[in-house]
């Protein structure tokens, strides 16, 4: 089956509830989702603890959060734990995947959002 892996800093809020609850949902941004992603990387002025106020949140298989109008969401449960300096690596098997061909994904580079086209 496919897994997926993320690397989330020991300090982050997410760590906790995923280290807790044994899952997490990968979601990949569409180009218009550009105010969450800040929200999420505290790169605006919300407190850490709004950071689902923006954006239609639902579940799919394990109860993680899931972003409604990403690209791609892939909800997994964590199989493995593996701890590296100030990280953790959590690889999650993959129980549910959706997907919306259309849009273009949100990407981060050189301090700026942006798409695959100018």
């Amino acid at each position: 089956p496919p897994h997926l892996l993320v690397c989330v800093n020991a300090s982050a809020g997410a760590h906790g509830p995923i280290h807790r609850t044994g899952a997490f949902c990968l979601n990949v941004l569409e180009r218009g989702q550009e105010a969450v992603a800040k929200r999420f990387a505290g790169m605006d002025d919300a407190e850490r603890a709004d950071r689902f106020a923006l954006g239609d949140w639902t579940t799919l298989s394990t109860g993680a959060p899931v972003l409604e109008g990403a690209l791609a969401n892939f909800d997994c449960i964590v199989v493995r734990e593996i701890e590296a300096a100030t990280h953790t690596i959590f690889i999650g098997r993959v129980l549910a995947v959706r997907t919306d061909p259309h849009g273009e994904p949100l990407i981060y580079g050189e301090g700026r959002f942006t798409g695959l086209c100018p």
